[in-house]
């Protein structure tokens, strides 16, 4: 399955222009409020330069790339949970996502009207974050409920679940999220079984203007500031530059991108930060067939990522042949690599390193 992360922010700061530049759906996007009335949901690329190197090398019929599903519900306000606004009605679409991805306004234009009247990124985070927490105090106190009865009888796992909706709620109506509690791994764990919005990792994505690209202003540097001490990701992007590369076609973006000094598109770092904040990594298959990037998390050994192809591949995993894309172009070949030594054959305590080209060898 892919990767899903969900995009929320208030209206007007850029969320639904930087849906459409991700995925090319088409998300309506409009300058005013609750333009997105129904939650987008779309399948993005993880751009990646190593799989067109492999593929001048290696012929294939295709290339699949990682993906990101991003969700995209409409603009929450303040008092959202108390039905301003649509309310939090939309909240329950991005529960089942893996990581959260917060658009805060970092650019002043008066054209733009801003929901509170004016730009204040810190003001607007800490916005979304009462929605979210007060979002997840109801949830929690349904899960508190659940548990009270099966709590009475004597199986322990009840208790103990109760216990940690209890410490979970109090935290909660405190105002902090639930990944900022004090945790051990079995209460982490009942925790995350509550699929909590605030108990997911959150990347900030600061929407600037083109000036901010290659300069913090002093929005984003509030913002990275807060991240620090949160723990938390931040990648600047401006969604309105975003949408114009995405018309365009190859050479002409690269073109667009050079005039704005940049390397890549911003893009390409939001999905890096993406997996950073997940701890994600990707490793390569090529044949004839497919040439394919896979998802896993970083200290994946070797049969779990066979595992992410086919679970009988983890089952019936016997050897790993391993070899890096630097190598591949370097020596013209696979041939070539297992002539001179350099294909290494990998058992399974092996720890696969990102961009490793991996072929399988299993047991049916």
């Amino acid at each position: 399955m892919a990767l899903q992360a969900g995009i929320v922010g208030l209206p007007n700061v850029g969320k639904s222009t930087l849906f459409n530049a991700l995925t090319a759906a088409g998300a309506e996007s409009a300058n005013y409020p609750f333009c997105t009335i129904e939650p987008n949901v779309g399948i993005v690329p993880v751009p990646d330069p190593r799989l067109a190197q492999v593929r001048s090398i290696i012929e294939s019929k295709k290339v699949l790339p990682a993906t990101v599903e991003i969700v995209d519900i409409a603009g929450l306000v303040r008092g959202a949970s108390k039905g301003e606004g649509l309310g939090n009605q939309f909240l329950g679409n991005i529960r089942n996502t893996d990581a959260v991805l917060q658009v805060v306004r970092c650019f002043e234009d008066g054209d733009v009207v801003h929901v509170d009247g004016s730009v204040d990124p810190l003001r607007d985070i800490e916005t979304i974050e009462i929605e979210l927490v007060l979002a997840d105090l109801e949830s929690a106190m349904r899960r508190r409920d659940r548990y009270v009865r099966a709590a009475k009888g004597t199986d322990k796992e009840p208790k103990f679940h109760l216990a940690v909706a209890e410490k979970l709620i109090a935290l909660l109506e405190a105002g902090t999220p639930a990944r900022a509690g004090d945790w051990d791994e079995a209460e982490w764990a009942s925790v995350l079984d509550a699929q909590l919005i605030t108990s997911k990792p959150i990347l900030y994505v600061c929407n600037v203007d083109e000036d901010g690209l290659l300069e913090d202003n002093e929005h984003v540097a509030k913002v990275r500031a807060l991240a620090s001490e949160q723990g938390a990701g931040v990648v600047t992007i401006c969604a309105k530059v975003e949408a114009e590369l995405s018309e365009l076609d190859e050479e002409d973006r690269a073109e667009f991108l050079a005039d704005l000094g940049l390397e890549e598109p911003g893009l390409a770092r939001l999905a890096r930060a993406t997996y950073k904040l997940l701890g994600l990594q990707t490793y390569i298959t090529a044949g004839p067939k497919e040439i394919r990037a896979w998802t896993v998390p970083v200290g994946a050994k070797a049969p779990q990522a066979a595992g992410v192809i086919h679970t009988d591949f983890e089952r019936g995993f016997i050897r790993a042949e391993v070899y890096t894309v630097p190598l591949l172009l370097e020596h013209g070949g696979e041939a070539a690599l297992k002539a001179k030594g350099l294909l290494r054959v990998e058992g399974k305590e092996y720890v696969v390193q990102d961009g490793d080209v991996m072929h399988f060898r299993f047991n049916v």
